[in-house]
């Protein structure tokens, strides 16, 4: 059975954040929740929202067959004494773990990592989340998904 390659890219992002992602930010010397894919709702845990979506191809990327995916990984982290260095923690283990893996095992060409966000809540001290925003390109060869 084919599957489509938009669903094997969602889902190398899901492996890569509940695993490599989460063995990095264990090697941390501070205990940071972990990266979980479900419909938990609470403090010892984080779950990502992955969106993805087609973006603009260069006129090279057209003519080599070149597929172009703008993606972002949205995820709250709750307001605490430390919830700043946790956000920058989050994306570091992200970017570590994508330059490791820059083809999440051969489903992409190749993953760049365009932008990080970090938003903090409109006052401090009001129990508002933080909200972190990292934007990916992803670009996958059409003959790679083409059978």
């Amino acid at each position: 059975m084919n599957v489509f390659i938009e669903v094997r890219i969602i889902e190398a992002i899901r492996e890569l954040l509940t695993g490599r992602v989460n063995e990095v930010l264990g090697d941390w010397k501070y205990l940071i929740p972990v990266f979980e894919i479900s419909d938990y709702q609470g403090k010892a845990m984080v779950v990502p929202v992955i969106v993805l979506s087609s973006c603009e191809r260069t006129e090279k990327e057209r003519i080599i067959l070149l597929d172009a995916y703008s993606l972002t990984i949205t995820f709250n982290v709750p307001e605490t004494q430390n919830s700043e260095l946790y956000c920058y923690t989050y994306a570091n283990a992200i970017c570590q773990a994508l330059q490791e893996n820059a083809t999440l095992g051969g489903v992409v060409d190749k993953v760049t990592i365009c932008g990080k966000k970090y938003v903090p809540p409109k006052r401090p001290g009001c129990e508002q989340d933080w909200e972190v925003v990292i934007s990916l390109r992803v670009t996958v060869e059409e003959t790679n998904y083409a059978g």
